[in-house]
C-alpha cells in the first residue's frame, strides 16, 4: 500500500510517498481502507515534533479520516466488512489502509460522502465540546469568533445559529467574511493580519466591543491566539466564557486582571482528551452531530481535495492561513 509518510521533523516538503506493507489488525481492531482524510492544523505541528503527540517515525499524518472496514481483528463485533466508517486516529490517515481499535470506528449513515464524513469530527466535535459543554451556550447569547473562516470557525458559526446564539465572525479578509456570512454569521469583523502594536490592539477591541449588541459577548471562541487574543479577551461581557482553542497566531500573554473586573472564565479546550476521558458523552456528542447534519443545520465546507502524492501540498496549504473551510486528501 502507499502512504504519505515524515522520516524527519520538517515542513510538508519532507514527506515522502513509500511503499509499506499493509497493517494486520489485532485483536479487537478492524482496518479501515482509507478513502478519504481531512487535512488539520495538528498535522502540520506533529510533522515538526511540534504537537504534544510525538509518534515514532517514519509515520504517517493525517489525524481524522473516512473509509471502509476491510479486516476484522479476532473477537470484534459490532462491524463487518463493507462497513462505511469514519474515524479520529490522531495520525497515520494519509495512508491507503490504517489500523483502529474498532470501538473508534465510528458508522457512517449513506448518503453521506466520504469526504464529507472525514470532515466532520475534528472541527464540528471540537466546536459542540467548546459551546456546549465549556461556554455552556443558550439561547440569545451573542458569540465572538475568531478565526471564523477555518474549519473550527464555521462549525462553531453553524453550531451557534443551531443553538439559537447571535454570532459575530472575525476574519482576515473580505473573502473569509463573504464565506463567514454564507455559513450563517450575523456580523463580521474584519482584523488586520500579522502583529498588532499598542495602537492596533486598542483599535481591534474597540471593534469587537461595537459588533456586540450588548456590553460584551456571552463567549468568545478562539482558535487562533496571537495579537487577537487580547483585543477579543477585552470584548467579553460580565461573567462571559473565553474558550481556548488553538494557536496558529502565536501563545498569547492574557492579561488576567480583565478576567477578574469581567468576572470572566478563561476555558482550555482539548477536545482529544476530554474525548478519551469521557467516550460516553463523546458518543453522544457524535449522535448529535449526525442528527443536525441529517437535520441540514451543518454541513462540513470541503473548499479542496487532493490526491495523496500531493498531501504535503495540502498541509502546505493550510499553513499559508489562507484556506476556508476544510481540505481534504482522497486516495481513489
Amino acid at each position: 500500500m502507499r502512504a504519505l509518510r515524515s522520516h524527519e521533523a520538517g515542513g510538508p516538503e519532507t514527506l515522502t510517498l513509500d511503499e509499506v506493507e499493509a497493517p494486520e489488525p489485532g485483536p479487537g481492531e478492524v482496518r479501515i481502507a482509507v478513502k478519504a482524510a481531512a487535512i488539520n492544523y495538528p498535522d502540520l505541528l506533529i510533522i515538526q515534533d511540534l504537537y504534544q503527540m510525538k509518534p515514532p517515525r517514519p509515520f504517517a499524518p493525517g489525524g481524522e479520516v473516512s473509509g471502509v472496514v476491510d479486516k476484522l481483528g479476532d473477537g470484534v463485533t459490532g462491524l463487518s466488512v463493507g462497513d462505511r466508517v469514519i474515524a479520529v486516529p490522531g495520525f497515520g490517515g494519509l495512508s491507503e489502509r490504517l489500523v483502529v481499535n474498532a470501538k473508534a470506528a465510528i458508522p457512517l449513515p449513506e448518503g453521506v460522502s466520504f469526504s464529507m464524513g472525514a470532515s466532520l469530527l475534528l472541527t464540528y466535535a471540537t466546536a459542540i465540546h467548546a459551546l456546549k459543554d465549556r461556554g455552556r451556550i443558550a439561547v440569545g447569547q451573542e458569540v465572538l469568533v475568531l478565526g471564523a473562516a477555518g474549519g473550527v470557525g464555521l462549525a462553531a458559526i453553524e453550531l451557534a445559529q443551531a443553538y439559537g446564539a447571535r454570532v459575530v465572525a472575525a476574519v482576515s479578509s473580505a473573502d473569509k467574511a463573504r464565506v463567514a456570512g454564507e455559513a450563517g454569521a450575523d456580523d463580521c469583523v474584519i482584523y488586520p493580519r500579522g502583529a498588532l502594536d499598542k495602537h492596533g490592539s486598542k483599535a481591534l477591541a474597540g471593534q469587537f466591543k461595537a459588533a456586540a449588541s450588548g456590553e460584551g459577548f456571552d463567549i468568545i471562541l478562539d482558535p487562533v491566539g496571537g495579537d487577537y487574543a487580547e483585543p477579543a479577551l477585552r470584548s467579553l461581557g460580565w461573567q462571559g466564557r473565553y474558550l481556548v482553542v488553538g494557536f496558529p497566531a502565536g501563545i498569547p500573554k492574557l492579561p488576567l486582571n480583565l478576567a477578574l473586573l469581567k468576572e470572566a472564565e478563561v476555558s482550555g479546550v482539548f477536545w482529544g482528551a476530554f474525548a478519551m476521558r469521557d467516550p460516553k458523552a463523546y458518543a453522544g456528542q457524535v449522535r448529535e452531530l449526525f442528527a443536525l447534519l441529517g437535520e441540514g443545520k451543518i454541513a462540513p465546507k470541503v473548499t479542496g481535495t487532493y490526491p495523496l502524492e500531493k498531501g504535503g501540498e495540502a498541509i502546505a496549504a493550510l499553513a499559508t492561513r489562507k484556506v476556508t473551510g476544510k481540505l481534504v486528501v482522497t486516495m481513489d
